[in-house]
């Protein structure tokens, strides 16, 4: 087959202590799955239904352990904000699958960050418009090398941190989702087939907030490395 423009390289995040790489399909991430950071957005945390908002494979950015990368300042926000995650990479191949047998589709979990255009989502937000412009944008998925879950087991606690300059700025633990990693597998696979090269991000802990010029921002989910940017 010849194609009519040159077919965009395959996104791919890098396997902790191996030299193969994980291949992007599409990122799923969870909206507001930790009860404090649902409030601190203005929302109610009570446990309803997960929802679900995705970022292009090409918003990937790989940072490998013990390097600071820099990251650039998006265009057309004035309000840039940082969100730390845990990211779990979906290995195979599922549709309705039971949140008992969730775990069997996982191949492996990083650290992540969902970098947010914070004024463009919030304006968008009070429009009733669809959040890409504020969250799809690129470069938006700074990520550290994949921990096999093989190797890790599959974690249901563990600290969530995030420091800004050397701030403490996020805090929480994988203990307070709302929705646990294989409750959100089950829900999102109800509405897709969920296929290997799947990435979910799985929300963030309370504490967001703006970065600028010149920040280092470094943050870590108990068990699966550190991830440190500066914002260039």
């Amino acid at each position: 087959m010849s194609y009519v423009v040159p077919p965009a390289p395959i996104p791919a995040v890098p396997v902790a202590g191996s030299s193969d790489s994980f291949p992007v399909r599409r990122i799923y991430c969870v909206g507001r799955n930790y009860a404090a950071h649902a409030r601190e957005m203005g929302s109610d945390p009570d446990r309803e239904p997960p929802f679900f908002f995705c970022k292009p494979a090409d918003s990937v950015v790989p940072v490998a352990q013990g390097v600071t990368l820099a990251l650039p300042y998006p265009a057309q926000t004035a309000n840039y904000h940082h969100e730390i995650e845990l990211v779990v990479a979906i290995g195979k191949r599922g549709r309705d699958i039971p949140a008992a047998g969730a775990n069997d589709h996982v191949w492996g979990y990083a650290v992540g960050l969902d970098m947010t255009r914070r004024d463009l989502q919030l304006a968008l937000r009070d429009k009733g418009r669809p959040w890409e412009l504020g969250k799809a944008f690129d470069q938006s998925a700074p990520i550290a090398p994949l921990v096999p879950a093989s190797r890790s087991g599959h974690p249901t606690g563990g600290r969530v941190w995030l420091t800004v300059n050397g701030k403490a700025k996020q805090e929480g633990d994988l203990a307070d989702l709302i929705w646990s990693v294989p409750e959100t597998i089950a829900h999102l696979s109800k509405y897709f087939e969920l296929l290997p090269g799947d990435l979910i991000f799985t929300g963030t802990p309370e504490g967001v907030g703006p970065v600028v010029r010149g920040d280092v921002v470094a943050g870590s989910v108990d068990g699966f490395g550190e991830l440190s940017i500066r914002i260039v």
